[in-house]
């Protein structure tokens, strides 16, 4: 049989990509071109993506003044983005899909949109970094582990790994397995189902959308470096640069490149990565084009998987997370391509059109463990490892029109768009011997031999829908009322290993949107929504007695009323919401039938800001009451669901102090409640807290901007169970780990 090992010129050419971008590097700072946003009545600059910061002109924040300059380097594209909020930390606006940017006073959901200075100076790599400051998010992927996923209000988003997460406020182009925030702008979480202003999920999510914005050429010219430092000795660079050309600045070009390699935090792990992102832009008098490009490669050595638990013993606590229970002779890449193209063409000032079209390919190769089983309270764990091979292919269209016109003293925006989304998973497995080891000292076996396997076609989907909505604006936006209506046809085939369809699925459904907006002060907006999520329908598995029988799509109803106030530099939300999401399960009889349902009402109060001069808030807290209001099983009824805690909290807060200038402090705590991961509630994990601190400094080195950075992760190394996915596995979170940083403008 074939040894199972990586390429070896795959090693050559990462050490010739580092070569390059280093001679890049090299070029750009010898231009010593560096650009910097002015400092404005009302606006000030976001140090790490130069987009516009709105403040009160009365409200200045305590950071390091620079010189003064004539630079207005603003994100410019398709749709401008919303301003930064004051401290620069969250936008006061976002991507509501189909609806565009909106300002989140007139927004009759709860969104977030985390900026790209937030995603810089808390030194995240993947998006999971970046929503743990929220407190309707937690990731469920596992440290050193090859993919993220996520809760958001209590239900799955992204374990399906099937581009459920949206780019540019399309699915089907961000990468399935990791997303990485050096080539993201904004990252933005709605809250509540999004099947309406986004289309279905591709995975079924109903819980939330997140949204990534992409990096776009600026209206200056940019050049940034970015070196890196993680423990034990992960270390990076990343090269951020923007240019426009032509005689009116209409074409812009940026790019954005990462190395990073090295030694994990985790046991015997190492990795590599390597990222290239380019963003092409046209503007015209009324066209505005824009291209995206993204490749990156992630490569492991024992990478780190979740665990499942048998049946009836008490999980045991958790081990460091530095300690790894895969084989040091485990491996994983993955590869990951996407391109969008996108456009708006103004027919009038109240009419344009607009479209996207792109999509995405992921190929995994790994030969590494499957999901280890936790067999007794001891820790001893059985697994199998496998050779997989996993191919998805994406594609993605959709074209529409908005207007603006009033009818007497109405203001409507209406919007009509139309949909397409397609994707095709191919996937190969070949299974080892088994494996025994332990959570708490891992055992070292002997390196197996697998062959390759052969990559069959799995599965397929066809998503198409047709959308329209209308914004009702009167007294002056003070009363807003939203409609809308989304048809959506959902096709769905599996296949065998003989190629054949096996069983297949097409439906369609209809869901509607209502939304209110009341703003009875200037600084208070009230709001409710009423919407519904598209999960696709189900197909009774093969041990079924009804094998085959093909499902309606299930919709989830979601009620949320709100308030928000903007207090000068703090903004406040406060909302209740409950989402309702049936489900199918194998019942009496062996019949799987939909009768399964489970229910989630919370409270959330989020925060984000400066409270006083320099002092920076963000964070919240999420109560939630899950519960399984009905299911097959009897004794289910009424118990909580799988991996929905009761309290999720969460603090970050940045101080800039005064003995020396351009010096902040960071800190921060998160907290998860217990949860449980069966159904049964009879196996759960413990509530956990974890610290976080740090600090940086903003400075001028020989005339050229430059920010440090430090960050310690888990500062008192707690050892926990970070969450649990839907299907019951968990995995350990972080272990005390050092980030280091150092950005300069050239």
């Amino acid at each position: 049989m074939p040894v199972v090992s990586r390429p070896c010129g795959e090693r050559a050419l990462t050490l010739a990509i580092r070569t390059a971008m280093l001679n890049v590097v090299l070029v750009a700072a010898s231009a010593n071109a560096w650009a910097a946003a002015p400092e404005q009545q009302g606006v000030a600059a976001d140090e790490t993506s130069n987009t516009p910061i709105a403040t009160p002109a009365d409200h200045s924040t305590h950071s390091l003044t620079l010189d003064t300059t004539d630079i207005n380097a603003s994100y410019s594209g398709p749709s401008a983005l919303p301003q930064a909020f004051a401290g620069g930390q969250v936008a006061r606006g976002a991507r509501l899909g189909m609806l565009g940017n909106k300002d989140v006073m007139d927004t009759p959901f709860s969104v977030t949109s985390y900026t790209a200075k937030t995603l810089a100076d808390l030194q995240t790599v993947t998006v999971a970094d970046a929503l743990e400051r929220d407190p309707s998010v937690r990731s469920t992927g596992q440290t050193g582990g090859i993919v993220d996923s996520f809760f958001i209000r209590g239900f799955p988003v992204g374990e399906g790994n099937l581009g459920e997460l949206a780019f540019d406020g399309v699915y089907g182009v961000a990468p399935n397995y990791r997303v990485f925030t050096e080539y993201a702008e904004r990252v933005e979480v709605l809250k509540g189902p999004g099947a309406l202003m986004y289309g279905i999920s591709p995975n079924s999510g109903v819980g939330g959308v997140i949204n990534i914005v992409p990096k776009r050429p600026l209206d200056e010219d940019l050049t940034r470096v970015t070196t890196s430092y993680a423990s034990d000795s992960q270390v990076g660079a990343h090269l951020d640069v923007s240019r426009r050309f032509g005689e009116e600045n209409q074409f812009g070009v940026r790019f954005n490149g990462n190395l990073q390699g090295g030694d994990t935090a985790v046991d015997n792990q190492q990795r590599d990565l390597g990222i290239g992102a380019i963003a092409l832009d046209y503007r015209g008098e009324r066209l505005r084009l824009n291209l995206d490009y993204i490749s990156q490669k992630e490569s492991f050595d024992a990478p780190s998987r979740p665990f499942t638990v048998a049946p009836g013993i008490d999980i045991p606590s958790a081990p460091n997370g530095r300690t790894n229970v895969s084989q040091d002779w485990g491996w994983s890449d993955t590869k990951e391509q996407s391109a969008l193209l996108g456009g708006e063409y103004d027919l009038n000032d109240a009419v344009t059109v607009f479209a996207h079209a792109g999509g995405g390919r992921s190929d995994v190769k790994r030969m590494s463990d499957q999901v280890p089983r936790i067999i007794n309270e001891a820790g001893d764990t059985s697994n199998i490892p496998g050779y997989y091979k996993f191919n998805v292919d994406r594609s993605t269209a959709d074209v529409g029109i908005r207007g603006v016109f009033a009818t007497g003293p109405v203001t409507h925006t209406t919007t009509l768009m139309a949909t397409q989304y397609q994707d095709e998973l191919s996937r190969g497995i070949n299974n080892g011997t088994e494996v025994r080891s332990n959570i708490y000292h891992p055992v070292d076996v002997p390196k197996q031999f697998i062959n390759a396997p052969t990559v069959l076609r799995i599965s397929e989907s066809d998503l198409s829908g047709v959308a329209l909505t209308d914004t009702l604006s009167m007294l002056d936006d003070r009363f807003q009322l939203t409609l809308g209506v989304r048809r959506q046809d959902i096709e769905s085939r599996n296949y065998n290993a003989a190629g054949s369809v096996s069983s297949k699925y097409n439906d369609n459904a209809t869901t509607p949107l209502v939304g209110v907006v009341v703003k009875p002060w200037d600084d208070v907006s009230l709001y409710y929504n009423y919407v519904e999520g598209l999960s696709k329908g189900d197909i009774a598995p093969g041990s079924a007695a009804n094998a085959g029988e093909t499902f309606a799509p299930y919709e989830s109803k979601q009620h949320e009323i709100g308030v928000k106030y903007e207090h000068g530099t703090f903004m406040t939300t406060l909302a209740l919401f409950q989402i309702e999401k049936p489900s199918g399960e194998i019942g009496a009889g062996n019949v799987f039938s939909v009768q399964a349902e489970q229910r989630n009402r919370g409270i959330e109060l989020s925060m984000f800001g400066e409270v006083a001069q320099g002092t920076r808030l963000m964070g919240g807290v999420t109560l939630l009451d899950g519960e399984l209001t009905d299911s097959a099983t009897a004794a289910n009824r009424g118990n909580k669901p799988v991996g929905v805690p009761d309290v999720q909290a969460n603090l970050w807060a940045e101080w800039d102090t005064p003995w020396l200038e351009g010096f902040t402090l960071t800190g921060g705590a998160i907290y998860t409640d217990r949860q449980y991961v069966n159904q049964a509630n009879t196996q759960e994990l413990d509530a956990w807290t974890r610290f976080d601190a740090g600090a940086r400094y903003a400075t001028k080195i020989e005339g050229r901007p430059t920010t440090f950075r430090a960050t310690v992760q888990n500062v008192f190394d707690r050892e926990y169970w970070s969450g649990v996915a839907s299907y019951g596995a968990f995995s350990p979170g972080y272990p005390r780990t050092l980030q280091l940083s150092a950005t300069v403008d050239f």
